[in-house]
């Protein structure tokens, strides 16, 4: 009878865990291998079954805490993440979540010892053992094939479902336990792409560009709430292209868009390394924005609102081209990095990253590219950042379309954003008349406060909806005729940096030009693409040296020159 009781609350717990039918014969089959393990160590089924309960609802919390903060379910390669930086940066900007884990740390510990000490069943001999196990195993392994292996988890990485299962199925998915010693790809094909032939400049024009990583904003109109005229016209410039941006990542890793714009690449390809791109692929990248600009014979430089030793930034950004790197640690007076870093306002950070690049371009006909990289808009949005006394009138109409203080303040933070451009770029048409600039302005990803914005909404589910965030490309001193205006296609981020290209009207080398032909087959998911002519243009990659996978291998490079 006990027994009976315990069997049906473990699948109770199942059946919370998942959600969904799809992968219950699974999740089923995994949790009674898991208690076939543990009866090795028990010597009865009673505990081993109520502690595979036991580990089943907690990998499912912990599984779901991920999801909220990162909308992507727990899988076996996050567990190196934990000795990445990660858990002081959660515990630092999320204390109650942590609050939360480690009562339930607490609660679990507490139940497993209860479990041990009270919960002791009829000892069962170490031959029955072995046949559950044997059994279950089987099972297990048909129950894997039979859902489509570890490509079909996958797929459902970013739904709020099958928790319990894809974390199981990530354990023995063999790609997942890959050696990390180089670079794994995990979209490539054996065979390689041809290259496209390079394509020619456009113009006889070589425009500055200016590329603004906005952090943690996205359009308020993707969950259907309005907009002012303000922030409109900096969302959607009037005379310039926009549109919506698929990013790789929720709640946090910046980083991983920065890759992506920069390379062309989606740090999703590179699976548990995703994290840690930025130190563990330094060196590796050899075509990239900055490369192709250089060769172009623009200057390039970096203005970052973090420190310089955050991360491994200064030596991976130097590694992909970028030659002069200021961080916010380097800016002269007036700057004052104390003050800036009471709120990271844009309106401090992005007025002393245009005053850098106008020094650089100032006597200097040479084309610069600047690359400036926010922190303003990350959250949490529980405190008010906003300038003080300033932007009241934009907060309360945010409350008026969602009545929440957090998505107020993140509005109040837009708007603040979005005067401080407007005067910025004013400022640049007046001081730099005849200089033509494009500027390219984008959201790495939502912050955590957008799946609480999607919750109070009520909206209809759509896992993509969380990796959604904007585009828009805008110019100064370039004819109208250059540059495609009005509404864009959804693109990936992978690639925005070949589109900045394009509407700069700069000529394409033979690495771009063929991303470029990717467009119409990928679009706005290039990781999620199942395009045959995108794995082989990665293998292509590989096998020209553009990307080292191999532990300690520097292979021969590929330069290619532009036709200009």
């Amino acid at each position: 009878m006990v027994l009976t009781l315990i069997l049906l609350a473990a699948i109770g717990v199942i059946l919370l865990a998942e959600r969904s039918v799809e992968h219950l014969a699974f999740a089923i089959a995994t949790l009674f291998l898991s208690a076939a393990i543990i009866s090795f160590f028990v010597g009865d089924f009673e505990r081993a079954i109520g502690l595979a309960a036991l580990l089943a609802a907690a990998i499912t919390a912990a599984s779901t805490i991920k999801h909220d903060y990162s909308a992507l379910k727990l899988t076996v390669t996050d567990m190196p993440l934990l000795f990445a930086g990660t858990v002081p940066f959660f515990i630092s900007q999320y204390p109650r979540a942590v609050l939360i884990v480690i009562a339930g740390a607490a609660a679990f510990i507490t139940a497993v010892i209860a479990t041990l000490i009270y919960g002791a069943g009829p000892p069962v001999t170490l031959g029955a053992s072995v046949f559950l196990f044997a059994v279950t195993l089987i099972c297990v392994v048909m129950a894997f094939r039979l859902s489509g292996g570890g490509i079909a988890f996958q797929r459902i990485k970013a739904q709020r479902r099958c928790f319990y299962s894809t974390f199981m199925a990530s354990l023995i998915d063999p790609h997942a336990w890959r050696q990390a010693g180089g670079l794994t790809l995990s979209d490539i094909a054996n065979d390689p792409l041809p290259l496209m032939p390079a394509v020619p400049a456009r113009s006889t024009d070589t425009p500055d560009i200016i590329v603004i990583q906005h952090e943690s904003i996205f359009d308020p109109r993707i969950f259907g709430l309005p907009v002012e005229p303000a922030v409109e016209a900096f969302l959607s410039p009037a005379h310039g292209l926009h549109g919506t941006l698929n990013v790789d990542i929720f709640g946090g890793g910046s980083w991983q868009s920065e890759f992506s714009l920069l390379t062309g690449l989606s740090s999703a390809s590179f699976g548990s390394n995703a994290y840690t791109l930025f130190k563990q692929g330094a060196g590796r990248f050899h075509s990239s924005l900055p490369h192709a600009l250089t060769a172009l014979g623009y200057k390039t430089m970096l203005a970052s609102s973090c420190r310089r030793s955050f991360l491994n930034y200064d030596e991976f950004y130097r590694s992909i081209g970028i030659a002069e790197r200021i961080f916010s640690d380097d800016f002269p007076p007036p700057f004052d990095i104390r003050r800036f870093e009471t709120t990271n306002s844009d309106a401090i950070f992005l007025e002393a990253a245009v005053a850098a690049f106008t020094k650089g371009i100032a006597g200097d006909p040479a084309p610069r590219f600047l690359y400036a990289l926010t922190n303003f808009n990350h959250g949490p949005h529980d405190r008010s950042l906003a300038a003080p006394g300033q932007f009241e009138t934009q907060r309360a109409f945010a409350a008026s379309s969602l009545p929440d203080a957090q998505y107020a303040e993140y509005y109040a933070r837009l708007a603040e954003t979005a005067s401080t451009w407007k005067r910025l770029r004013l400022a640049l048409a007046e001081n730099f008349p005849n200089r033509p600039v494009l500027i390219v302005h984008y959201g790495d990803h939502q912050p955590v406060l957008a799946k609480r914005i999607d919750r109070q909404l009520g909206l209809p589910d759509d896992a993509r909806r969380a990796f959604r965030t904007f585009y828009a490309i805008e110019a100064l001193n370039i004819g109208p005729d250059r540059l495609a205006a009005g509404r864009g296609a959804d693109l990936d981020i992978a690639f925005l940096g070949t589109v900045a290209l394009q509407q700069a009207g700069l000529p394409l080398d033979p690495i771009f030009a063929t991303r470029a032909s990717l467009l119409e087959q990928c679009r706005e998911t290039y990781f999620a693409s199942s395009s045959l002519r995108k794995r082989r243009f990665h293998r292509t990659l590989v096998d020209l040296g553009m990307i080292d996978i191999a532990p300690g291998v520097q292979r021969g490079r590929y330069l290619p020159t532009p036709t200009k």
